[in-house]
């Protein structure tokens, strides 16, 4: 008797374009980790629909971002500025990095000296 080979089942992601989410024992694969976060580390500056913002700092320890996100689950969070707001106070933020996202300014490696 021939075998029948399986029907293709789609992800339920599958036609909305997410990725896999690695498994959710253990910390997540940096390279997965760096895709959420996008090019925002301290000294570049974004711009979405919500405003554009330039990152002060990146903070990858679980704990801490957990804390200041105030979510169990949060494993990263950029502290930003919005800098279309004459008084933008920094705040955190989690939101994965998309294409709704893009870049204005790349990080700072270096800073020159003050004249």
């Amino acid at each position: 008797m021939p075998s029948i080979a399986p029907l293709h089942t789609a992800t339920p992601h599958e036609h909305d374009g997410r990725k896999d989410t690695p498994p959710s024992s253990g910390r997540p694969h940096s390279h997965y980790l760096a895709e959420q976060i996008g090019p925002r580390r301290p000294g570049a500056i974004y711009q979405n629909v919500d405003g554009r913002f330039e990152v002060l700092v990146l903070i990858t320890d679980p704990a801490e971002a957990a804390r200041l996100l105030r979510r169990n689950s949060a494993r990263w969070a950029v502290i930003v500025r919005d800098t279309l707001r004459p008084d933008g106070i920094p705040f955190a933020v989690g939101s994965v990095w998309t294409t709704s996202d893009y870049l204005i300014r790349p990080a700072r490696t270096a800073y020159a000296p003050a004249a």
